[in-house]
């Protein structure tokens, strides 16, 4: 099974990829208030590639016997998980441009957080 780990960690990283552009897009959207957002496929296509996303990674952890218990890097890797969920929701769907303008840049700072903790594997992320 370890023989698929270059695959799935590079299909993991391009998942990784595309839902930044696919965020990166809509947030554009989102920013302009164009209808465009409303888009069946810019409703369902980034909930099918987040999904396997995270598959990917559950699958990666399981193949490497790795737990957010026992590699801290992988623990704030899911914390700040659900916080570029939590934000990139607010860079969508805020009530004013601002509001959606803020949350979106830091979305995208956790995004970069969590690049930076999967590569250096510590929770200081680019900080080692």
């Amino acid at each position: 099974m370890i023989a698929y780990y270059p695959l799935l960690k590079h299909l993991h990283m391009l998942l990784a990829l595309i839902s930044l552009l696919l965020f990166l897009y809509r947030w554009r959207l989102a920013l302009a208030q164009s209808p465009s957002l409303q888009r069946k496929w810019l409703k369902v296509l980034p909930h099918v590639n987040d999904t396997l996303l995270l598959v990917a990674g559950v699958w990666l952890a399981l193949l490497l016997h790795f737990s957010p218990g026992t590699q801290p890097w992988l623990l704030a890797k899911l914390i700040a998980l659900v916080g570029y969920v939590g934000c990139g929701v607010m860079a969508l769907k805020g009530r004013t441009k601002g509001m959606r303008l803020l949350f979106g840049v830091i979305a995208l700072a956790l995004f970069a957080y969590m690049a930076g903790a999967a590569v250096t594997k510590s929770p200081l992320s680019w900080g080692y």
